[in-house]
């Protein structure tokens, strides 16, 4: 499987458009031909399972419209059929709405509510909207209705391979269908029997599932429903030529579903090529947009603060009650290094990118997922598709490639209309991209750190005027008080290296523009915010982080339930303290599991 579907730092669109460098990998999918087909001899097969509910038919046009304006959801195509607003306009069969019950949910999301009848009418669509909105349920509570056609397969398209097993549970949870998942970093021997014996559905990443079309285990003549998930991101990776081999195998006459988070015109040249007269539904705005229940915090600072200001953030979250963080880097090594620097000071962190097994990548991902270890870093591998309900603070140490992969990332938070918060810490080497950033907080209606508009504003002037003595003082326009925020707490308490306001007592967050959610808006001493409660409370030093002061955190050994599941015995940790007479010793923090012994 090539390194590319898991690795951080992808190309961007248009950058990485031949796929893998032939050298390295090959050319996957070389030996595969496009396919004439005889539409005249193929076997006939049903597209169109939609019986509208009495409800829905009843429902006048005008409540329809009014729907779709106040969920901000944009049709467009002929004959898209009436949105469903309550589960059981959908006519699932009722093994399927038992499973819908058991979740407890009020109604659909806006692209379930459009989506479901869409699909089930037979037609080619398109579904755009924010990460966390539903759109893999979407698909997966159609299969009872595709599958009772002869000749049926659902070939659904992922670009990596950890959203795999959630999307088969979903499948079978739902459809009571055969299914298997095909992917790189795993025994090809099972997924070849699963093949050998027959499913209904075939969840695969491109890279495996060329491997076996070139290899004769399997083929596509059966496949009459086709998915095409993230597919802003299968671009972005350089996947677009195996994506063309693969449809090539797949009968011209199939139902192709696509879904993606954004449209750009990269992607709609994809709609265009593979999808018939298809009908587009986007939720929200076309232009780049974040989830507007995240709360975005951005800190613009030097590379070599971002440490400093890491600690002080996680001392800060882990004071909290629901502090599951997922921190993303842009290498493997820095996650590696980052990684192990954590667990030596003591704190509950894993790490996961595209160098390890499939099976540590799945240990670590449940380990995360129930709450063993509250801290993940993470490459861009975790960035689209990972589904863990309760992350409630999502990090950015390293500001990603574009904008597009800063929304999917923060997107792992706020899921389900939850609401969450991010922290980016923003160098001048992402400088390129500060108008896109300050494009996207401007749209979910986010404060802007006048450091950001000064920055963009640095880099207009910049390409009009030349580089003009610009790089040698960027470094100092841009830091708090110095190359470091916050320095030893010698410093600190002798009033240096700890930004412009005025001297902190007790440790607080400190990165030179205070964030004060109670007027939306940056202070000039100090930023900062704790993400959930408490923005600029008056008693508190103007610099303080969030309104308030960010105390070093004890961390409980013995209480029972442990913080996040964790209930281990005991074991010393020691973060390091400033020197206050009155401050209490803190408590054993409760252990993290280590990763066992892999096979590589």
């Amino acid at each position: 499987m090539p390194d590319a579907l898991y690795g951080g730092g992808a190309p961007r669109f248009g950058s990485g458009r031949s796929g893998p460098p032939p050298g390295k990998f090959g050319n996957p999918g070389e030996r595969l031909r496009k396919r004439h087909w005889n539409l005249d001899e193929l076997p006939k097969f049903e597209k169109n399972f939609y019986k509208e509910h009495p409800d829905v038919t009843r429902r006048p046009m005008q409540e329809v419209e009014q729907y779709r304006r106040a969920k901000e959801v944009t049709v467009k195509g002929r004959d898209c059929p009436k949105p469903v607003m309550k589960f059981h306009e959908a006519t699932f069969p009722n093994y399927v709405m038992e499973i819908i019950n058991k979740q407890a949910w009020s109604e659909p999301t806006p692209i379930q509510a459009q989506g479901w009848p869409l699909a089930l009418s037979g037609k080619d669509m398109v579904g755009i909207a924010q990460t966390g909105s539903g759109k893999t349920l979407a698909v997966s509570y159609l299969n009872p209705f595709i599958s009772e056609t002869l000749f049926f397969l659902l070939l659904y398209i992922l670009t990596t391979s950890r959203f795999l097993s959630q999307v088969a549970a979903e499948y079978g949870r739902a459809s009571h269908l055969k299914s298997t998942c095909i992917y790189g970093g795993a025994p090809k021997g099972p997924q070849i029997r699963d093949l050998e014996r027959g499913v209904e559905i075939c969840i695969a990443t491109p890279g495996r599932l060329i491997d076996f079309l070139e290899a004769g285990k399997t083929n596509l003549r059966r496949c009459t429903y086709l998915v095409l998930d993230e597919a802003d991101r299968m671009l972005d990776m350089g996947f677009e030529p195996q994506i063309r081999k693969i449809v090539d195998q797949i009968r011209p006459d199939r139902q192709t579903l696509m879904w993606s988070a954004t449209w750009p015109k990269e992607v709609r040249q994809l709609a265009e090529d593979f999808l018939k007269e298809y009908v587009q539904i986007n939720i929200g705005a076309l232009q780049l947009s974040a989830n507007h229940n995240i709360l975005q915090i951005v800190d613009v600072c030097n590379d070599g603060e971002k440490d400093d200001k890491l600690i002080r953030l996680l001392e800060e979250i882990m004071s909290e009650k629901e502090n599951k963080t997922i921190i993303f880097v842009e290498t493997k090594r820095r996650c590696d290094e980052l990684t192990r620097r954590m667990r030596r000071d003591g704190w509950p962190a894993m790490g996961i990118h595209g160098d390890k097994s499939q099976q540590e990548r799945d240990w670590v991902l449940n380990e995360f997922k129930f709450g063993k270890a509250c801290i993940l870093i993470a490459t861009d591998v975790a960035s689209r598709g990972l589904d863990v309900e309760d992350v409630k603070f999502v990090i950015n140490y390293d500001y990603p490639n574009s904008s597009e992969d800063y929304i999917h990332r923060i997107g792992r938070t706020a899921r389900s209309q939850k609401t969450g918060t991010a922290y980016t810490f923003f160098t001048p080497n992402n400088m390129k991209q500060a108008n896109d950033l300050i494009s996207v907080l401007r749209e979910a209606n986010q404060a802007i750190n006048p450091k950001l508009l000064q920055m963009a504003e640095d880099r207009g002037g910049r390409s009009r005027g030349g580089r003009g003595g610009y790089k040698d003082d960027r470094r100092d326009r841009y830091s708090s008080g110095g190359r470091r925020d916050f320095g030893s707490y010698r410093d600190r308490d002798s009033d240096r290296g700890y930004g412009s306001g005025p001297k902190v007592q007790n440790g607080s967050y400190n990165g030179g523009n205070s964030y004060n959610k109670s007027n939306n808006s940056y202070n000039s001493n100090g930023y900062g915010s704790n993400g959930q409660a408490g923005y600029g409370n008056g008693g508190n030093p103007p610099n303080a982080f969030g309104g308030q002061n960010f105390q070093n955190q004890s961390f409980p050994g013995n209480q029972a339930p442990a913080q996040n599941g964790m209930n281990h015995p005991p074991f010393p940790f020691n973060p390091p303290q400033p020197p206050q007479a009155h401050q209490q010793p803190p408590q054993p923090m409760v252990p993290y599991p280590m990763a066992p012994a892999f096979p590589q």
